[in-house]
């Protein structure tokens, strides 16, 4: 009896060790990774992460009284890959019937940039797919050098309406930038109505130029005091002596958000959210032409905090309508044409709507000497009879150094 116990002792002992062999070869198995024929049961999977490309690209995270809305990723970057390059940040406004025009703006910037862009346009909902479709159906060359992000139009809350209705529609959306873009270090803004005569990788170089207390960058209103609008006419203070255009903006961010900025209402510094509605109820009866206003109050209290550039990188009709007026540009040549009071959309400035509607006619992938350059200039001597267009050497000359250089590039038969 005690021979039959002994052995089944030795049975049980036996078939409970061979199980947990068999179980140990089982787990490791299913765990495993790339196991054939595995089971993945026992380790719950987690979802996959969307990608959100490079980290603080992209703007903050998390819910706010703004809105992001759509975001188009880098293409093909293995995480076995160097980082790529920083990109730069533009920034645009687009409402009402503006579509064209910024596509146009943004075409220009992609055709002549060098490093790669990351877009941040601002537009009523209506437009956002427009955008996209736009955008998406631009060659992949092109594509491959840039990212974007669509916003909705959005204010704070307590003061939306207050704040929609200064200017323009949307203009406002400008200062509250440093607010939304919280992890952007740093943004070139421009109007839907500018076009980029060379490489927007020049003027973002400006950010290397600030000394430690300068976090903007704009062009002066005007050059010649005798017919400035500011000296003349403003019932506010202002930057300098003819004040500050904001249709090109540059701006540091980080130090936006960080700086206590003198002011007229208190004796101590406020910080940029601080200051803004403040800003607009003292002054919303004096202001003619809205947030640009502020900006030039703002500056006029802090003019350490600004870096002036030339009339080149921000010209308007006013720099000729009268006769030239921008030195930098007649040395030069024109960098970026600013087309406002609508002069891409009538005839009253033929030179700057000629500019305007060669660019937005052109195809990606084919000779821009050819299809852009050549054309434009026969149609800039059609302009001679106005005082713009007896300048219009001024807008090709940097215009044609920038082709040259993107014809070196273009994939034939892209």
């Amino acid at each position: 009896m005690r021979r039959y116990i002994r052995a089944l002792t030795l049975c049980t002992v036996f078939a409970v060790f061979s199980g947990l062999y068999v179980y140990s070869k089982l787990f490791s198995s299913d765990v495993s990774p790339g196991g054939s024929g595995s089971r993945k049961g026992l380790v719950p999977q987690r979802a996959p992460r969307a990608r959100r490309g490079p980290a603080g690209n992209a703007g903050p995270q998390g819910p706010h009284w703004y809105n992001r809305y759509i975001m188009r990723q880098w293409g093909h970057k293995d995480a076995a890959q160097s980082r790529p390059e920083p990109p730069m940040h533009l920034a645009v406004v687009a409402c009402g019937d503006r579509l064209e025009e910024t596509v146009t703006m943004i075409k220009s910037a992609v055709l002549f940039s060098i490093k790669p862009l990351y877009l941040h346009i601002f537009a009523e909902d209506q437009l956002h797919a427009s955008f996209m479709e736009a955008m998406e159906s631009w060659p992949g060359f092109i594509r491959s050098k840039f990212n974007y992000t669509v916003y909705s139009i959005s204010f704070p809350s307590e003061n939306a309406a207050e704040w929609k209705k200064l200017f323009k529609p949307c203009a406002s959306q400008r200062l509250f930038l440093p607010l939304i873009l919280k992890d952007v270090d740093s943004v070139l803004y421009v109007d839907s109505d500018i076009l980029f005569l060379q490489p927007v990788d020049r003027l973002w170089a400006f950010l290397s130029e600030f000394n430690s207390s300068q976090l903007a960058a704009m062009a002066p209103e005007h050059e010649e005091p005798r017919i400035a609008w500011y000296n003349r006419f403003a019932r506010h203070p202002f930057y300098g002596r003819t004040g500050v255009n904001s249709g090109v903006m540059l701006m540091n961010m980080t130090r936006m958000r960080a700086t206590l900025f003198k002011n007229d209402m208190t004796s101590v510094g406020l910080h940029w959210e601080e200051l803004l509605m403040p800003l607009l109820q003292k002054y919303k009866l004096n202001i003619t032409w809205g947030d640009q206003d502020l900006l030039n109050i703002v500056f006029h209290h802090n003019p350490e905090s600004m870096l002036e550039f030339s009339c080149q990188w921000n010209y308007r009709p006013d720099h000729c309508i009268y006769g030239s007026n921008c030195a930098s540009a007649e040395e030069d040549g024109i960098y970026v044409l600013h087309g406002n009071r609508g002069v891409y959309h009538d005839h009253k400035q033929p030179a700057f709507r000629a500019i305007y509607q060669a660019i937005r006619k052109y195809s990606f992938g084919t000779d821009p000497l050819t299809s852009l350059l050549d054309p434009l200039q026969k149609d800039l001597l059609k302009t001679t009879h106005t005082y713009c267009g007896k300048s219009h050497t001024l807008f090709t000359k940097r215009l044609a150094h920038s082709l040259a250089d993107v014809n070196r590039k273009v994939p034939r038969g892209a």
